[in-house]
């Protein structure tokens, strides 16, 4: 992609008569960057950059289409094929275990968390990553807006990542997302013990046709799964996770109290007690009597 995007530069430029430097002082860069571009050699342009190149060469937002895809050959495969399956679904179900998801991120949340990944090479490489991470949030105000529904490992609650002040205002962010009607929150606490998705974050995506994919992550990996009856067993481990997990108005309860400094305070329901708020909320939605819920993840038994 860098290889297409360096040869539409190239031939946009020729077509308006421009030497290099000339297009390098358009886009306020020298003329080796527009070089390096070109050759698709060295670092890939910015997103900025893209803009100012589209807009010095006329090309009606060509590159600016171009960029996602430059950007995301940084990524492993498996990384970039679930940004390209996120970008389609109609829902996703998302467990957290380490960090608030991508997609709910303040931008210094975001950039305390990126700044510490392995495949970070520099500054400007951080920028572009951040800038993609905030422009895809785009996509839960727009038309076509997937559900979302996320639950949260209390972890990620109590780990300050980029300090306090950093994390007050991203569990203030949690609080105001919640509020909307096609989001969800929920935390699942601690005392809830061992389940099956103990390994790492889980993500569940429903597609436009219904079909369904799933996707794994660890610190340093990731897999997309594809095959229909291993997503149908991590839809049921979701399931399980959130049949465990507080309800969600107990959840913003707790995500209110940790923020509020009440680390030591932030006080668990009971699972009777969850169960009572949770069928209350039913009640008053008009939904069936739970039979169970907010208990223990059911454990798997081990095969003979």
């Amino acid at each position: 992609m860098a290889a297409l995007f360096g040869s539409r530069v190239r031939r946009l430029r020729t077509a308006a008569g421009l030497t290099q430097a000339e297009l390098g002082a358009r886009t306020h860069v020298v003329s080796s960057r527009i070089t390096q571009i070109e050759r698709a050699s060295g670092a890939k342009p910015t997103l900025g950059l893209a803009r100012a190149l589209d807009a010095a060469l006329g090309a009606d937002n060509l590159l600016v289409e171009l960029w996602p895809y430059v950007y995301r050959e940084a990524f492993p495969d498996w990384s970039r094929a679930f940004m390209t399956h996120s970008e389609r679904a109609v829902s996703i179900k998302e467990y957290a275990a380490h960090v608030v998801p991508g997609l709910l991120q303040t931008e210094a949340y975001a950039r305390a968390v990126l700044s510490v990944g392995r495949t970070l090479n520099n500054q400007e490489q951080l920028e572009e990553r951040i800038t993609a991470r905030l422009e895809r949030q785009e996509r839960l105000s727009a038309p076509g807006r997937p559900e979302l529904w996320v639950i949260l490992d209390e972890a990620v609650l109590r780990r300050p990542v980029g300090g306090q002040a950093v994390m007050r205002e991203q569990l203030e962010r949690l609080l105001e997302v919640a509020s909307e009607s096609h989001v969800t929150v929920q935390v699942l606490p601690f005392d809830q013990g061992e389940h099956d998705a103990m390994g790492g974050s889980l993500t569940v995506l429903t597609m436009p046709d219904e079909s369904e994919v799933a996707y794994t992550e660890g610190a340093h990996y990731g897999q997309l799964i594809e095959d229909s009856a291993e997503v149908r067993s991590f839809a049921l481990t979701y399931d399980r996770l959130r049949a465990a997990a507080l309800p969600p108005l107990m959840s913003l309860g707790m995500i209110r109290s940790v923020m509020e400094g009440n680390h030591r305070g932030a006080k668990v329901p009971s699972r009777s007690e969850r169960r009572r708020v949770a069928q209350e909320q039913l009640q008053q939605s008009g939904g069936r009597q739970l039979r169970g819920g907010g208990g223990r993840v059911p454990r798997r038994r081990a095969r003979p």
